[in-house]
């Protein structure tokens, strides 16, 4: 299987932010991660992405230890990440953004960087058509030469999405992707979470706040309190879960 969880415990001080949590998230599958603000849902994101170390626990990628990695590394493995909170490179253009995501798989050194000799400029190449090609499947390839601060929200969204796919993964962390939309974009973002996960063949963990965006794209759905699982299953068996409807869906204004 792509990613095993096991037994992964944090605590900041002696504040236990995740206890216990653990997910086997099997090839193709679309798993979701909900829980009310403060659970640990991004906290999970960083131990498994290498931000933070976990004080307990394993993650291995396809039977290989995770933990004690650079974020770098982790995600040169493959694993891709998106933000709750975009991080993007905002005077850059949409196009050198999703360029600069693939230096992890550059196939030049610093010499030949250096005197734009050797692989630089066929790599260069490489790197320039991967990212317009990723843009074109996000439908913002007429953005491609605009700085990316100056998109609207929902555009940067899927400039950072474009980013995340451009490391190859084999298992994409979503984190609110429809966080700040309106209506129609986050339907947008529903198809477009569809159409990736079948194209690039992910497996995908995704946070998300919105009911209708869990309910209607997860297979499996993992909700959190407090850090640690109170319940699991299949969206039907969430949605009547007493304890998830007390800790959180009760609190919902969409189910």
């Amino acid at each position: 299987m792509p990613l095993r969880i096991s037994n992964l415990t944090h605590y900041f001080g002696g504040l236990r932010a995740v206890y216990d949590f653990h997910e086997d998230l099997q090839e193709g599958e679309l798993v979701g991660l909900i829980g009310p603000n403060g659970a640990g849902k991004s906290t999970i994101f960083n131990l498994i992405c290498g931000i933070y170390r976990p004080t307990e626990g394993e993650v291995t990628l396809d039977g290989t230890n995770l933990v004690g990695l650079r974020p770098h590394r982790i995600s040169s493995m493959g694993i891709g990440r998106t933000f709750q909170k975009l991080r993007l490179w905002n005077d850059l253009s949409v196009l050198d953004n999703v360029k600069m995501a693939q230096h992890s798989h550059i196939g030049y050194g610093f010499v030949e960087a250096l005197l734009q000799a050797g692989r630089y400029h066929s790599e260069e190449r490489r790197m320039e058509e991967r990212a317009y090609e990723l843009l074109k499947i996000l439908g913002i390839e007429r953005y491609a030469e605009r700085q990316v601060g100056n998109l609207a929200y929902g555009d940067q969204r899927r400039v950072e999405i474009a980013r995340a796919l451009a490391l190859s993964p084999k298992v994409l962390l979503l984190d609110e992707p429809t966080c700040g939309m309106g209506p129609t974009e986050m339907v947008e973002v529903m198809d477009l979470v569809r159409r990736i996960k079948e194209e690039f063949d992910l497996t995908i963990l995704l946070i998300e706040h919105r009911m209708r965006v869990v309910m209607a794209l997860c297979e499996r759905i993992k909700t959190i309190d407090f850090g640690q699982i109170i319940a699991e299953g299949t969206p039907d068996d969430i949605r009547n879960n007493p304890r998830v409807i007390e800790a959180y869906l009760g609190k919902e204004a969409e189910i």
